[in-house]
């Protein structure tokens, strides 16, 4: 679909916006990247073939006794027994010396004998956010060639968890911040249109309402009810929403008596097409000022909450716990320099994006 001219003279804004625009492509390249983490970093093998069929790990349960093990329950990819099942078509020899067997079993003959050989496509980094880390000594353990940036506290590789905990962070954020928007935008425009009655109601809710201290609500809540994704998600929206909603409540207020809307509301057009299609638009650009303290807030806000232990699940791949974790063992200087770059890095990109959307849509700039 054709941008219409207005669209396009911000886009050709957003992309003179060097800064702006190569933010944007990064956080596409890297974003995009971490969507695909089960790809990139995984302890189960991309794709199996065994016997001439084809098994997908990642997205599907396979016992062990689907490869020629003894265990129903789900087959262990890194046990060299299951990698020797695998490469040597289900030997039962595997059992006793599969690493032998696995070097022999590469020219697809064994004992003389030819086999049905099997092979397997390995991710990039072959540990899940919590697939524990077989090396000696104790944790966490420093950087070397298995892991690209070391161990946690528990011998978790710790580049699988801020590839799977950038994702986690970005989503929620994405998430929040649209959500909450959304509602922020809409009680704001009914407040500054309407005025009166409405306006004076909703004000003084949201006095009351922004008084409640959102962070103790959190860990009460999350003292009595398990901790989820989507429940955390649910209890920022409720008490992030107003954010946006003095910016554009003043907009509207400013707006409701000018020429353009009362000649509207003379022709009969709708309220609702008056509120959204002519006067947000104008307000658009002092809400999208407000953004990047939006995004930025709800990241710190997660971060903060895994920190203190009231956030996402303890098993979730969370950047705010790998920070607890630089914290709890300042001789591993590669936590605290992962987690700060990190964060550093994710912030600073969404920051220079938001600016230049905010930009873009401001009729007073352009950009040679």
């Amino acid at each position: 679909m054709a941008l219409s001219p207005l669209n396009q003279r911000r886009w050709r804004n957003f992309r003179r916006n060097g800064r702006a625009f190569w933010s944007l492509m990064i956080f596409i390249v890297v974003f995009g990247a971490s969507l695909f983490a089960e790809f990139i970093a995984n302890d189960k093998p991309i794709l199996v073939q065994y016997h001439g069929s084809f098994y997908a790990p990642i997205f599907k349960f396979y016992p062990e006794t689907e490869f020629g093990g003894d265990f129903k329950t789900e087959a262990i990819y890194r046990d060299p027994e299951v990698k020797c099942l695998i490469v040597t078509g289900g030997l039962e020899a595997c059992f006793d010396e599969p690493e032998a067997l696995i070097e022999d079993a590469q020219d697809g003959v064994i004992d003389g004998e030819e086999i049905q050989k099997g092979w397997a496509i390995w991710p990039p980094i072959p540990y899940s956010f919590d697939t524990p880390v077989e090396r000696p000594g104790a944790a966490p353990l420093p950087p070397n060639g298995q892991n690209w940036l070391g161990t946690d506290d528990t011998k978790r590789d710790v580049l699988a968890r801020v590839i799977y905990g950038f994702r986690l962070s970005v989503l929620f954020t994405l998430i929040v911040t649209t959500i909450g928007s959304i509602i922020g935008i809409v009680a704001g425009a009914v407040q500054g249109y309407f005025g009166g009655t409405i306006d004076l109601i909703m004000q003084r809710f949201m006095e009351i309402w922004s008084s409640t201290p959102q962070i103790y609500v959190i860990i009460i809540l999350f003292s009595i009810l398990p901790r989820s994704f989507w429940l955390l998600v649910f209890i920022t929206v409720l008490f992030g929403w107003m954010s946006l909603v003095g910016v554009v409540r003043a907009e509207f207020l400013r707006a409701r008596n000018l020429e353009y809307v009362r000649a509207a509301k003379a022709l009969g057009v709708s309220n609702i097409t008056i509120m959204f299609r002519h006067m947000l638009p104008n307000a658009m650009v002092a809400t999208l000022t407000m953004l990047p303290f939006i995004v930025t807030g709800t990241i710190s806000l997660l971060a903060g909450l895994d920190f203190l232990g009231f956030g996402l699940p303890s098993s979730s791949p969370s950047l705010g716990e790998l920070t607890l974790q630089a914290k709890q063992n300042l001789q591993a200087p590669w936590l605290a320099f992962t987690a700060f770059f990190t964060f550093a890095l994710m912030l600073s990109l969404l920051i220079f994006i938001f600016e230049g959307v905010r930009d873009a849509f401001d009729p007073r700039k352009t950009f040679q």
